[in-house]
């Protein structure tokens, strides 16, 4: 049976001073994926996984799948996993083809979605670039690089790792670190921006950065220069005898699996996620927030909605005001 599962949210909460913003919360609120999990048998655990997140069912499948053959002896060497590619790839054009349109002040592309992922799906790859290269595509970007946007400090981008460099930064997960995760003492932003680190490096542009990132591995595939290292790429190890760990590029980023076996039961499972990293208390949102002007409570909420839709969330947010 499933359990009742809360997927939980991202809370921002914010305080206003002298017309700016003095005071910036983010939390990611989520629940105990272990708690679920523990007891189980393996394999049982290992196909419920996917049904506790609503969305990258793929990744998470197979970063649960991997994690288990590791901890049993069968390592996956770094490589780009089919599947969770196209995956990747269909989250990349739903936020360009329906999401950003609209606050752009277009309509959403619901035709060239459906097209796009049909494509994506049967690899047509030279349809998706002449989409991608096509004149309303190509007014999209320049009034995403031409919208008004504040500069933001810029952000801490998590190096790429495949799971044995993993190991020697992280050699076990805890909880603790799932929750708060932290490379070398301080938070990072994973994801496409990561990913695409060479084309986006020192940008100060939160939003328009991000979008871009993520137009940039749609193009990658469509030219056929996708590369392992990019969205949709998996590999796991054996950290020790019966726990086994995974790492998938995800649509968001980095997510990391730990299994902990007794026997064939679940001892332990841990999953630090994309979400964590990217909306991390001390992590770019924050940053990016502190010091924008407050004077309209309307155009800060506006903005601080933009700003989460371009770090993209696995789960639901609210903003409070303190």
């Amino acid at each position: 049976m499933m359990p009742d599962f809360d997927a939980g949210c991202v809370r921002v909460r914010l305080a206003c001073a002298g017309g700016r913003v003095c005071a910036v919360q983010v939390g990611s609120e989520r629940p105990d994926i272990a708690r679920a999990l523990r007891g189980r048998a393996a394999d049982q655990a290992v196909r419920l996984v996917p049904l506790l997140f609503a969305l990258c069912g793929e990744a998470q499948a197979r970063a649960a799948v991997l994690a288990l053959a590791a901890a049993r002896g069968d390592e996956c060497v770094l490589r780009l996993e089919p599947n969770v590619q196209r995956e990747v790839l269909r989250e990349h054009l739903w936020h360009w083809l329906l999401d950003l349109p609209p606050p752009l002040g277009e309509e959403a592309l619901q035709q060239e979605f459906t097209d796009a992922t049909k494509w994506v799906a049967e690899g047509r790859r030279d349809e998706l670039y002449a989409l991608l290269t096509s004149p309303r595509i190509a007014a999209l970007r320049l009034r995403l690089q031409q919208a008004d946007e504040p500069p933001s400090p810029t952000s801490r981008l998590l190096p790429q790792f495949d799971v044995k460099s993993s190991l020697a930064e992280w050699p076990r997960l805890t909880a603790g670190f799932c929750r708060l995760p932290e490379w070398r003492g301080a938070a990072a932003e994973t994801g496409a921006i990561a990913r695409q680190r060479q084309r986006t490096e020192n940008s100060t542009q939160l939003l328009s950065a991000r979008w871009l990132a993520r137009f940039g591995e749609l193009l990658d595939w469509a030219t056929g220069d996708d590369w392992v290292g990019a969205g949709g790429t998996v590999s796991a190890a054996a950290v020790a005898p019966g726990i086994g760990r995974s790492l998938v590029e995800t649509a968001r980023g980095l997510l990391m699996h730990e299994i902990v076996l007794d026997g064939e039961s679940v001892a332990d499972y841990l999953i630090a996620a994309p979400t964590e990293w990217n909306f991390h208390p001390q992590g770019t949102l924050v940053n990016h927030l502190l010091g924008q002007e407050a004077g309209n409570r309307d155009v800060l909420q506006q903005h601080v909605a933009r700003a989460v839709a371009a770090l993209d969330p696995c789960v639901p947010w609210e903003l409070e005001w303190a």
